[in-house]
């Protein structure tokens, strides 16, 4: 049950966290265009889940507790890839292939560049 609860508490959180910062990059962009509010939210919760992994296989921090609030419930809820499946399925039935494709492949590699990076700066030495 407390599992339950600590993965339920990290995904209120980071559902809300993923709707708020969504809402500025909405607010901040030309409508109908690349959806650059999921792209943003998988691309931080990618780097951050670089960070958090790195500092737990490297340094060995974060008590299985953590992890399972942070992983499962906080990242599972603000980064949200079924949106961005969901973005890229509207752009094809808009009969927008391009910005399709261009909106999918950047969404894998940048997010993967930004684990890989993530990942590099967690796994860095502690500073004193």
């Amino acid at each position: 049950m407390k599992d339950i609860l600590l993965v339920g508490l990290g995904g209120f959180i980071g559902s809300a966290a993923r709707y708020a910062v969504g809402g500025l990059f909405l607010h901040a962009t030309a409508p109908g265009k690349f959806p650059f509010g999921t792209f943003a939210v998988n691309v931080i919760g990618c780097l951050v889940a670089g960070v958090l992994a790195g500092l737990v296989v490297k340094q060995g921090v974060l008590e299985p507790e953590t992890r399972l609030f942070l992983f499962a419930g906080l990242l599972g809820g603000f980064t949200t890839f079924s949106a961005f499946g969901l973005d890229t399925v509207l752009l094809l039935r808009r009969g927008d292939y391009a910005m399709a494709a261009t909106y999918a492949g950047a969404s894998v590699l940048v997010g993967i560049m930004a684990v890989w990076l993530g990942f590099r700066l967690g796994s860095l030495p502690r500073m004193a």
